[in-house]
């Protein structure tokens, strides 16, 4: 495999280091006053264990990671390659002659090793965000409330983006008494909801993002009523039923809508129960390349059907998620059918030929002011379509049939 020049000269500063932490574990144990047979027995094995060493680290891929993104779990990748190292080296000691070196240099050398790599490469994160950071765009003032898991996940990705947000977290607001002057990511729980309107004056907030997805929607309405008492920035982050794949994402925050008063209680999944109606039954999607469509096939991989038939009429929408889904679930039994929810034919060609058991109708026209302009094309998709994939599953014995419906509907009323 081939080495870059980075590589290289990361392999030549461990090299450095390991050599150090070997020679200074020795002084270390015996306080300055080495016995000159350990120092020749150090120098005969040092060609091995810097060779094992190297080995490890190579292994364990600590050459081709970005040291400027460097978090506790890099951290933990290290320990892990000198730990697998210091136990071979120790091994190797053990097997030639268990008395050349005391044991307790191995232990005082592991911890050095660990130490004098990652110094210099979590520190190099640490000159970059604070040293090297750019300041040529402002960055806003923001107060985050919440400090429960989004929160924190809002926090780490604020911190660690340079370029696309230009937003600095400066806080925690939290109701949980336990949380209080407590820090997370090095950021101090300043206080309750109604500390917001003096936190922001004290503080010079400029923006507070609500970072509560699982909340209710009472909730959501008493906080935004006490930030409506500061002249700072609303943004939210959206419900748990709008986040699909439960990942927070600080491109998800987004400002204050109308929806976020009347926020839906979160729906306690009964896993179980979907596994019994997925699990090894044949499950037909329509709209299978969409954004809604393919969240669902995605989800639906976790609990095994016994085939996923993914119907679409977007060539490229098709080819993407079977190709997503081939590459994450190799085992699973998926057919990619191009097909219009408006050929009738096509479509009863496809519930008769592969008698779907579950149906997830997910085809749907969702851009109103577009289909505003297309209200024929609209109506033939969305009503005309539906009802010929409805007949179909009801007409081949489908077991279950799910209509999904959009999330863009404008005052819906009969057509």
């Amino acid at each position: 495999m081939r080495i870059g020049r980075r590589a290289v000269i990361l392999i030549l500063l461990d090299t450095v280091l390991i050599v150090v932490a070997i020679h200074l574990a020795l002084w270390l144990r015996f306080d300055g006053a080495i016995d000159p047979k350990y120092l020749t027995t150090i120098h005969h094995l040092l060609p091995f264990a810097i060779a094992i060493y190297i080995i490890s680290f190579y292994i364990c891929r600590l050459y081709n990671r970005m040291w400027a993104y460097a978090s506790i779990r890099e951290l933990i990748l290290i320990t892990v390659a000198t730990t697998a190292g210091s136990l071979l080296i120790g091994g190797l000691v053990y097997i030639i002659d268990g008395q050349l070196l005391p044991r307790s240099i191995h232990i005082i050398n592991w911890i050095l090793v660990i130490l004098m790599l990652g110094i210099p490469r979590l520190g190099w994160r640490v000159v970059r965000d604070f040293f090297l950071r750019p300041q040529a765009r402002k960055k806003y003032r923001t107060l985050i409330v919440g400090a429960g898991d989004a929160g924190a996940m809002v926090v780490r990705e604020l911190m660690s983006n340079d370029n696309d947000i230009n937003l600095i977290p400066v806080g925690f607001i939290d109701d949980h008494p336990s949380k209080q002057s407590l820090y997370l990511h090095g950021l101090k729980v300043l206080g309750t909801r109604e500390d917001i309107p003096e936190l922001v004056r004290k503080e010079r907030i400029e923006n507070i993002i609500i970072a509560m997805p699982s909340v209710s929607g009472k909730t959501v309405r008493e906080i935004l009523e006490i930030c409506r008492q500061t002249p700072a920035k609303l943004k939210i982050l959206p419900g748990v039923y709008e986040i699909i794949d439960d990942r927070v994402r600080v491109s998800k925050i987004r400002d204050v809508q109308l929806e976020d008063l009347l926020q839906r209680e979160p729906v306690r999944l009964n896993l179980e129960e979907i596994a019994h109606y997925l699990n090894q039954k044949i499950v037909l999607v329509t709209g299978a390349g969409g954004s809604i469509g393919s969240e669902l096939c995605r989800q639906i991989c976790r609990f095994r059907p016994h085939k996923l038939i993914l119907l679409e009429n977007c060539e490229n929408n098709l080819y993407d998620i079977d190709m997503e889904l081939e590459e994450k679930h190799p085992g699973l039994d998926l057919l990619p059918c191009m097909t219009d929810i408006k050929d009738m034919q096509k479509i009863n060609y496809v519930f008769e030929k592969y008698r779907p058991q579950v149906v997830f109708h997910a085809a749907a026209f969702k851009h109103v002011p577009m289909m505003e302009h297309n209200p024929d094309e609209a109506v033939k998709n969305n009503v005309l379509g539906t009802r010929t994939v409805a007949e179909a599953a009801d007409r081949y014995g489908v077991e279950t049939f799910i209509l999904i419906s959009t999330d863009k509907a404008v005052n819906p009323t009969s057509v």
